[in-house]
């Protein structure tokens, strides 16, 4: 009697031992998959960076080289041609109010679509799909490409540049407003529900109003990005002060392109001041 009560407690005692000897084993185990995993991701990493210098032809010593075509360029640049300003006001102009128009285009086609794209709003799973795929394709063209079709659909101008900037934002932030409602709280939206207001209502007095700050917050960010993004659709003939820029730098006339680099400066911090102010007001 006494020897079978004893064997159980030698057998716990045996794998309570042989456990205490095999975690030692298995955490050493762990350790070594742990350095053998960072190590192959360090591996890695060092290879794309590599490949990336290998891809874009990287070659430093050129600058060293080429320093002396640089350091004539703005000798030539300066001093700017201040007699030039009075010509760049309206092209200025051109640049502002074709950021506000695509920023506000972008605004108008983003918050209906940005309510089919919400996961907790959408009326319907495949409006949600469509409505999702309509804003990845607007985000994933260039502003670029779409600045290069609507030149080729209405002319040379500021309007083509415009409705490139309304397409693209629409894109970026139809994803952003999406993304702001499904994580807004549900419960106003629940209540109007409850009381039977049809979803034009929901949408007005429930989902805008508890949107609206953030919304805000994200159209004054994009309305800085586009002012940016106004300057370069000038290179393909969307008006505005970029027009100019390629114009002065194609003519090599290189003090008014300094002039005209001193107004981009200018214009991109005053908007980017402008709008973290209005963004911190909000806030």
């Amino acid at each position: 009697m006494s020897g079978a009560a004893d064997t159980p407690i030698q057998d716990i005692g045996l794998g309570q031992s042989r456990s205490a000897r095999l975690a030692p084993v298995r955490a050493s185990m762990l350790t070594s998959m742990g350095i053998a995993i960072r190590s192959v991701i360090v591996v890695l990493g060092l290879a794309i960076v590599v490949q990336s210098l290998i891809v874009v032809q990287a070659r430093p010593q050129d600058l060293i080289t080429g320093f002396h075509g640089m350091v004539d360029m703005i000798r030539r640049a300066t001093p700017p041609d201040f007699s030039k300003l009075p010509d760049a006001v309206w092209p200025t102009l051109e640049t502002i109010d074709i950021a506000i128009f695509g920023t506000l285009g972008g605004i108008v086609l983003a918050l209906p679509l940005s309510v089919l794209a919400a996961a907790n709003v959408s009326p319907a799973r495949w409006l949600y799909h469509l409505a999702r795929g309509l804003i990845g394709f607007a985000r994933a063209v260039p502003d670029l490409v779409w600045a290069l079709l609507f030149v080729t659909a209405v002319g040379l101008g500021p309007f083509p540049g415009g409705l490139a900037l309304a397409v693209h934002s629409l894109g970026m932030l139809g994803r952003l407003f999406a993304e702001t409602i499904e994580n807004m709280d549900m419960a106003p939206i629940d209540a109007l529900s409850l009381t039977g207001a049809s979803r034009l209502q929901v949408f007005t007095h429930g989902v805008m109003p508890t949107v609206l700050p953030a919304v805000a917050g994200i159209g004054l960010y994009r309305l800085d990005e586009n002012i940016r993004s106004s300057l370069v659709l000038g290179f393909v003939g969307a008006g505005g002060i970029g027009f100019q820029l390629l114009t002065a730098m194609n003519l090599f006339q290189y003090r008014e392109v300094s002039l005209l680099l001193i107004i981009v400066f200018v214009l991109v911090f005053l908007a980017e001041r402008l709008s973290a102010i209005c963004r911190a007001r909000l806030a």
